[in-house]
């Protein structure tokens, strides 16, 4: 899949995730804003309720998606047979769209109310997604290969070039600019702290005043805008591999820590689900069948 039709796939999935939310609002607000009591008396009461045809639908719909979302991307990831069904990452990207849907689903499912134990398979449900957001940014700190394989220290190492070389051989930069532009990417020691957080923060900060300082000396350099702005992106690109260098094994180990908080809670909403299932039809509720 090239780059193009990569940014189409997921402008695709984030636009019905989107479309999917603003559509159930606009049609069932008025409905879902009511007390208990009143909604008795909506018009589309008998549609809208969780044992309505809609509210209904929207629960197998919804639990389908998280079901063949979370099974899918785990036979991809452990399953030889699948390894070459396409890229992992989009594996990956595919499951975090239908694990976002199925919830929007699942909640407008259960009009908003729930109490019981299917509650605690909705508040883990919840748990699941937000932890899920985490997972996708601690994920994206964590360099990996187009095939979605992590990448060890060594693989990420060697893709560090001397950019202010590239540049100093590329266009024609005086020394004061080929100095800064080696300062602005060289780690600083100084900036270490015992504290990850505090660490980040110093780094980030630093960060955000040597691109200050690179683009003001840039201007004194004859250099069309294009130029500039090619160099700044090598910058950028090189300030960004050398943070994840640098908070590499940390970012390991939260990945670790953020499964054994995510996967528990995983189970826990499926398990409380399939339960659910099994009561509504041994009570009798069918859907359109």
């Amino acid at each position: 899949m090239s780059k193009i039709a990569h940014r189409i796939f997921l402008s695709l999935l984030v636009a019905i995730v989107f479309i999917t939310l603003i559509a159930l609002i606009y049609l069932g607000m008025s409905y879902y804003s009511l007390g208990t009591g009143e909604r008795v008396y909506h018009p589309d009461h008998v549609f809208l309720k969780p044992s309505g045809s809609v509210g209904h639908g929207l629960g197998i719909i919804g639990s389908f998606f998280m079901i063949f979302g979370v099974s899918s991307y785990m036979a991809r990831k452990r399953y030889h047979i699948f390894s070459r069904m396409g890229f992992l990452k989009h594996w990956l990207e595919f499951h975090i769209f239908l694990c976002t849907l199925g919830p929007i689903l699942v909640l407008f499912h259960t009009a908003y109310k729930f109490g019981g134990l299917v509650a605690i398979s909705f508040w883990s449900m919840v748990a699941v997604f937000l932890s899920g957001i985490i997972g996708r940014f601690i994920y994206l700190q964590i360099p990996h290969t187009i095939e979605g394989r992590e990448m060890s220290l060594n693989e990420v190492r060697d893709l560090k070039t001397d950019v202010a070389v590239i540049v100093k051989n590329s266009y024609n930069l005086d020394e004061e600019t080929y100095n800064v532009l080696v300062d602005s990417i060289k780690k600083k020691v100084g900036l270490y702290h015992k504290y990850a957080i505090v660490r980040y923060i110093r780094n980030y900060i630093n960060d955000l005043n040597s691109l200050r300082t690179v683009k003001s000396v840039l201007k004194k350099n004859k250099l069309t805008k294009i130029e500039k702005k090619m160099i700044l992106g090598l910058i950028r690109d090189d300030i960004k591999l050398n943070q994840k260098i640098d908070r590499l094994d940390t970012m390991r180990n939260l990945f670790q820590y953020w499964h054994v908080v995510h996967s528990p809670f995983a189970l826990v909403m499926l398990v409380i689900m399939v339960i659910h299932v099994v009561v509504t039809i041994v009570f009798g509720y069918r859907w359109i069948f």
